[in-house]
């Protein structure tokens, strides 16, 4: 069978306080997504985009920018890209909008201040960005608006969900959804309570999927991230799974939602008790999640982000239904060669033998559980896949699992045309070698990892 492969932060300080938070958002589509066809690979030259404004773990004063190809190897795209004219900048929630523009809004001040106000700025590339205004919050008593969170409905409209808390008690929090009115962003209707999610609840972040809203909070008492679901977008919301239902530990807030490329969704965390940001997915409609993975490269720097998937120009590009060979992109001479069903690397030159330039020789086609990605047939008509993790070559059975297992999605290598083959069902995980056998292997953000599951695609040795 196929295996699956710190500063304290506000509710740190909180709980020590107290002891003396225009485009479809349907199955398929995700925030900041305008418009897009259900989740696949991207297309020949094209390439899958994540980005993430996070604050910083050291500095609440700015934001860093990161990008990256898989939703799990985020390098960094600006350092301080943004920074307030005045107050800080917590908490921010990225989208872009139907005018072309990339949308943040934030929490404006630290914990230990009232903060009444949210956030906004601009940026027409991701990196640049200009300061737009802060809105303050009409509630009455208001005594913080912490944590927006951008929810963009099927009908187009815009929203904020704002986590608000009153003098009478200015540490239990409530989820209330704020629309816009304008196109431009800059007029809201009247804050509404989301019902049925209640007090003490706070970054409330919103997917809707078909008919049915999907609700991810934060129940401030027990620390768990909570799942609760609607009708409509305002509610009243059914909370259906408490405590540590999905397996992702307490201590645990930010949740914000992707949907990868083989149409999985991804739920990213701030892992605050620890220092640590998650990741983890589901395939089955958000009922069971995979373990929590520490995020490579962010974690103990990032701090609640949220997260905007474009396709853009410029990915690798493969002919397919063409015979290829693939050297390896950091030693030369060595090439992918099937070996007693086994996927190894060994050198090949002019002297090997045909048989071994035979083994070393690679069908290219359309992946077999999504045509954009890829998959390799070898001269017997058997499909690399991946089991436990190993690359071998096997027939074809024709179930949904090989055809899962036997596709893979091109990533830009590390090298001048050099391409990293991610696994199309086991997201962040590459064919990588290592003691020259090629195995499936999840990114740990290292440039080594990088190189090792690099691989150039040359001329057919036979």
């Amino acid at each position: 069978m196929t295996r699956r492969p710190h500063t304290p932060s506000r509710r740190t300080l909180l709980r020590a306080m107290t002891a003396l938070p225009a485009s479809a958002l349907l199955l398929g589509e995700a925030p900041g997504l305008l418009g897009t066809a259900p989740a696949a690979a991207p297309p020949s030259g094209s390439a899958t985009r994540y980005t993430i404004v996070p604050f910083l773990n050291s500095d609440d004063g700015t934001v860093n920018v990161y990008q990256s190809d898989d939703a799990t190897d985020f390098r960094l795209a600006r350092a301080s890209a943004y920074t307030p004219p005045s107050n800080r900048i917590r908490d921010a929630s990225l989208i872009k909008h139907t005018d072309g523009y990339y949308y943040i809004t934030y929490t404006t001040h630290t914990w230990q201040d009232t903060s009444t106000t949210i956030g906004f700025a601009r940026s027409t590339d991701r990196v640049n960005w200009t300061f737009l205004y802060d809105y303050t919050v009409p509630i009455a008593g208001l005594s913080r608006a912490w944590a927006p969170e951008w929810f963009v409905d099927s009908d187009g409209s815009v929203n904020v969900i704002v986590s608000c808390s009153t003098t009478d008690d200015e540490w239990i929090f409530t989820p209330h959804l704020l629309k816009a009115t304008n196109s431009a962003l800059t007029s809201w209707s009247s804050p509404v309570a989301l019902a049925g999610i209640g007090k003490n609840h706070i970054d409330t972040f919103l997917v809707k999927a078909g008919s049915t809203y999907h609700a991810f909070t934060k129940n401030e008492t027990t620390k768990y991230i909570e799942y609760a679901t609607a009708a409509s977008v305002t509610g009243p919301y059914t909370i259906s799974r408490t405590g540590d239902w999905a397996g992702w530990g307490s201590y645990r807030e930010g949740p914000a939602l992707v949907q990868l490329d083989n149409g999985g969704w991804r739920i990213f965390f701030d892992g605050y008790g620890d220092g640590t940001y998650y990741c983890s997915d589901s395939h089955d409609a958000f009922a069971t999640w995979s373990a929590p993975a520490a995020l490579p490269a962010v974690s103990g720097t990032a701090r609640h982000f949220t997260v905007v998937k474009e396709t853009v120009s410029g990915g690798p590009a493969l002919a397919k239904n063409v015979t290829r060979s693939f050297q390896s992109g950091n030693y030369t001479t060595r090439y992918w060669q099937t070996q007693s069903s086994l996927l190894n690397l060994p050198v090949v030159s002019s002297s090997s033998t045909t048989a071994e330039k035979q083994a070393s020789t690679f069908t290219v086609v359309a992946g077999l559980a999504d045509a954009n990605g890829h998959s390799f047939r070898d001269s017997s008509g058997k499909y690399l896949r991946h089991y436990d993790f190993r690359a071998r070559f096997d027939t074809d059975d024709g179930t949904s699992t090989f055809a899962k297992d036997a596709t893979f999605i091109a990533r830009t290598g590390t090298t001048t045309g050099s391409i990293r083959w991610e696994s199309y069902n086991y997201a962040g995980h590459y064919l990588r070698h290592y003691n020259y056998q090629l195995r499936v292997a999840r990114t740990d953000g290292t440039d080594l990892f990088r190189q090792d599951s690099s691989f150039v695609p040359v001329g057919a040795w036979a």
